[in-house]
């Protein structure tokens, strides 16, 4: 333990720059608490001529980012470039020249998590990602050493800050999708290309991970239902809020009758709720165990610093030797099946639907006849005076039109969506979104 645990970054973007910082800049901090000094002995970048806003030893830096997975002067190789492949080969050579291995990348433990925790187990190393699932919210060290005690019945969880702030944004602030979004960038929150963000991909990707650890059952987001806040309409915000709810890109995974069930989707919360309660970059996981009952997880869930918190809790683990201790008890990617994953057209759940329709008689009627002969039943139904004028002169104008369900499933209302987009009272694109029970 008297020897320096060495580190080689693979990446210096956004989050390694942060993780480099850390180390630098807090060394003694870092050592007094891995129990020995943690150096950064190799660092691949694209580019070597790139301004960074680190400055990083003289001599370290590479392009040869092979090289550092492979050195023998790296004791954990920290994975931070994302993506599929490369990483996947970095991460395999890092782990059979006997490193340990410390990643942000959700994409890659979703996609080949099960090979890369055998391979681990196989070489004696360990994979820590405590970084991959909710940026500085330490759920992963939560659900794998402090909930061990329980059987979680379910999850419910604000897993990407991004979604989180745009949607803030957009309700307290008025702002258009598109403004929200913009500012979501500018603050660091957003990449140039948001769309894993806003169509729920990256929070999917990190249910599949939360999954592994409460439930045992490796489940790809092309599984199970996945919908993003790109279709929402600042006035659904409005409509909602007005209705006693928040809306929340949630992603859930829990029991039902023996059989699990997961989504990631918009979804409708009360407002008492504490899930409805976290605002901006925030990260929010609500645990259900069969002995704790409810317990609540939140943090900065977006930017550079609180990613990069993580990371270095993780290498600070493999460095006393936690990590060690704890990877080969995780109950991930086992090939034992505990409980089969329920059916996408079964899952049952209330729902919001948004119409925008022509004025005029009988519209309520027509679209409440759809949905009554799928079997979907209305709670109850919410109309504005009219501020769309109609496109064509003469005609009537464009309301909108809120209707609340009652609970129905995931097949009848596909059914009657096909219905509904038949319906000439109604002006393309509508919205439906499903609402949270207060239980999960």
């Amino acid at each position: 333990m008297s020897k320096p645990l060495r580190v080689g970054l693979i990446g210096l973007g956004t989050v390694a720059s942060g993780v480099a910082q850390i180390l630098l800049r807090h060394r003694d901090r870092t050592r007094e608490r891995a129990g020995r000094d943690v150096e950064i002995t190799r660092v691949a970048v694209r580019d070597l001529s790139k301004s960074r806003d680190v400055e990083i030893p003289s001599g370290i830096l590479t392009t040869d980012a092979m090289s550092v997975a492979t050195a023998a002067d790296v004791d954990v190789v920290i994975e931070l470039i994302g993506g599929i492949s490369p990483a996947k080969e970095l991460v395999e050579a890092a782990l059979n020249h006997g490193k340990d291995v410390v990643t942000a990348n959700k994409a890659l433990l979703c996609e080949h998590g099960d090979t890369l925790f055998a391979l681990a187990r196989e070489t004696g190393r360990c994979i820590a990602f405590e970084a991959a699932v909710a940026g500085g919210c330490p759920i992963i060290a939560a659900m794998s050493q402090s909930m061990t005690g329980n059987q979680i019945t379910s999850l419910a969880a604000i897993l990407n800050g991004t979604s989180n702030f745009i949607l803030t944004q957009m309700l307290h602030n008025d702002a258009s999708y598109d403004d929200a979004v913009q500012e979501a960038q500018e603050c660091g929150y957003a990449e140039a290309d948001p769309s894993m963000d806003v169509k729920g991909t990256d929070a999917a990707q990190k249910l599949g991970i939360l999954t592994q650890l409460a439930f045992g059952e490796r489940i790809s987001p092309d599984q199970f239902p996945v919908q993003g806040i790109d279709e929402l309409e600042l006035e659904d915000l409005h409509f909602t809020d007005e209705l006693g709810y928040a809306v929340k890109l949630l992603a859930t995974a829990k029991l039902v009758n023996g059989h699990l069930e997961l989504h990631t989707q918009p979804t409708l919360i009360r407002k008492e709720r504490p899930l409805a309660q976290v605002d901006g970059p925030y990260n929010m996981i609500e645990i259900t165990g069969d002995a704790v009952g409810k317990a609540w997880f939140s943090a900065m869930g977006a930017g550079q610093m609180a990613t990069a918190s993580a990371v270095v809790a993780d290498i600070i683990d493999v460095a006393v030797g936690r990590a060690a201790i704890t990877f080969p008890h995780l109950n991930l990617w086992q090939t034992e099946e505990k409980f089969q994953l329920q059916k996408s057209e079964d899952i049952e759940r209330r729902y919001y639907f948004r119409f925008h329709v022509e004025d005029r008689p009988h519209v309520i009627a027509d679209i409440a006849d759809v949905l009554g002969r799928n079997g979907i039943s209305l709670s109850s139904v919410m109309q504005k005076e009219a501020q769309i004028e109609s496109p064509k002169a003469g005609e009537p104008p464009i309301v909108p039109l809120v209707f609340m369900t009652h609970e129905a499933t995931e097949g009848q209302l596909r059914a009657a969506a096909v219905e509904l987009d038949s319906l000439d009272c109604v002006q393309p694109p509508w919205l439906c979104l499903p609402v949270s029970d207060d239980q999960a």
